[in-house]
């Protein structure tokens, strides 16, 4: 039953009369503070245009650092604080908005995503649950994903911080699909539950068995393949090792788009092991499950649609301000088992403000939460599918470009393949052995970043030190990625005769 719409205010006119006494923390002059909210956008937006101007990153001075203030007693107007803001913190952000920021997965940003933060900001929404429009943006959003993903259009799913929090969600319900009800009760008991990943796993899906409660332990690691995909072979025998030895296998997290190569993992071979053995597959797909946005590159992922759940970013390849990330959960009623909770004092008749059961607390854990998914549904309504798709796509591109002109230039070695975003390589000389080698080339993308050149990060593969380029910013273009060709050797040789002899060469 609806709110009537009889029920008039007419009658009830008095008392909705303006009282004299004002908000203590609203403006007092509302004109004067519209000058001065218009004059902090103009100083975001030409933040974002001009970015690319300055260094990518330098090392921040003292008073970027100075965190010695006492607590403020009496506050300050509000333009001394935007003015610090500009003076403090613009210079000396991370750079991840700058077309030459190519360091781990960060999301670079878009002009439209600050318009985003401020309506958000307006809204002020907590989206744990009752009935209001920002919930049913957050489920338009997930049913597009459902749509994205070829999942039933009605699954579960939660936008939620990000997908180490999504996989950690995953996983739970993964846990109580093997267990039972009685594992909220009960917990874990004795039974020995174990998972599976590949040895190129992300440090979240670790994380995420430990906060169970099953050990780090209980996680195995799968050999990988030359390609840094997991061996389906190995992850079939381990499985059915450990279940000869009394444990209880109950998930894979297969890597879509790994951390350090951008390797993905056989999606259809999983899915028939899983099935085999009744385990649960959950697909971490933080920043590579978006190149299903790409009708290209999507038959990669082929087999994604029969996981049992997808975790994914939208602050990283879509570029949503942070944090914005999603779980998709293929049974929903198994993901509403796992968290739903019937507190009174949380709900009440399905009307009123608190209607529109379930909630998106009954699929998560926070009973606050942010209006998260207004970034993502508005990038989508702004740029479409296909426009983001097709960034994802030059990204891809670029990035097999690079690994060519790595395989054409004598001083550089391209140490794994280039899947999708990622070229790993490295300065190779025949004047240092190997272990010097490795430290030249660490302290070679240090370098890189503290000089403002270009922000690599660095790995290690096969026992050698890789310079990492991950290029999953629409920002970047083909003349960033030659500058960093060029750079590279001209720096490697730089160091080494700073380094005196070259047998004697140290990372200092």
């Amino acid at each position: 039953m609806s709110c009537s719409k009889s029920s008039r205010i007419s009658k009830f006119e008095s008392l909705f009369v303006e009282d004299q006494e004002k908000s203590l923390l609203e403006p007092a002059d509302w004109g004067s503070f519209r000058e001065e909210a218009h004059r902090a956008l103009d100083i975001a937006l030409d933040f974002a245009r001009d970015r690319a101007k300055a260094p990518v990153w330098a090392p921040l001075p003292e008073y970027a650092r100075n965190i010695e203030e006492g607590l403020p007693r009496s506050g300050a107007p509000l333009t001394t604080v935007v003015d610090e803001i500009q003076q403090r913190v613009l210079p000396h952000t991370l750079g991840n908005t700058h077309p030459r920021f190519w360091g781990w997965v960060n999301g670079s940003g878009t002009p439209s995503g600050i318009v985003s933060q401020l309506l958000n900001g307006a809204i002020n929404a907590n989206v744990g649950g009752r009935d209001h429009s920002p919930i049913y943006i957050e489920r338009q959003l997930i049913r597009w994903m459902c749509e994205l993903f070829d999942y039933p259009l009605d699954a579960g799913g939660i936008v939620c911080t990000g997908t180490s929090t999504a996989t950690l969600y995953g996983l739970a319900v993964a846990r109580h699909r093997t267990l039972g009800d009685d594992v909220r009760q009960l917990g874990n008991q004795d039974t020995r539950l174990v998972a599976y990943c590949s040895a190129q796993a992300h440090v979240s899906v670790s994380k995420a068995i430990e906060l169970m409660g099953l050990g780090s332990d209980a996680l195995r690691a799968i050999p990988v393949q030359d390609d840094f995909a997991i061996n389906a072979h190995a992850l079939a025998e381990q499985i059915v090792a450990d279940r000869a030895a009394g444990l209880q296998p109950f998930a894979v997290i297969s890597s879509v788009g790994s951390v350090n190569t951008g390797a993905i993992d056989d999606l259809q071979a999983i899915n028939a092991i899983c099935a085999e053995h009744h385990c649960w597959h959950h697909v971490d797909g933080a920043f590579g499950a978006l190149i299903a946005l790409s009708d290209t590159m999507r038959p990669r992922l082929a087999g994604i649609e029969q996981a049992d759940s997808i975790a994914f970013d939208f602050h990283k390849w879509m570029h949503v301000p942070y944090s914005s990330a999603c779980l998709l959960v293929r049974d929903r009623e198994e993901h509403l088992a796992t968290f739903a909770t019937a507190h009174a004092y949380l709900k009440g008749e399905n009307r009123g403000v608190a209607g529109g059961a379930p909630w998106p607390n009954d699929f998560g854990i926070d009973l606050s939460r942010g209006f998260s998914a207004l970034g993502p549904w508005m990038l989508l309504k702004e740029m479409g599918s296909q426009r983001l798709g097709a960034a994802i796509e030059r990204n891809c591109r670029q990035a097999a470009w690079l690994g060519e002109q790595v395989d054409a230039h004598p001083a550089l070695e391209r140490l794994a393949p280039v899947s999708l975003n990622i070229v790993c390589f490295r300065f190779v000389t025949g004047s240092i052995g190997a272990d010097q080698l490795n430290r030249l080339n660490r302290h070679l993308v240090v370098e890189l970043q503290c000089r403002g050149i270009a922000v690599p990060s660095f790995t290690r593969l096969n026992g050698n030190t890789a310079i990492r380029v991950c290029i999953a910013n629409h920002r970047t273009t083909r003349a960033d990625l030659a500058a960093l060709i060029e750079a590279v050797p001209l720096l490697g040789e730089e160091l080494l005769r700073a380094g005196g002899e070259p047998a004697a060469f140290e990372l200092q």
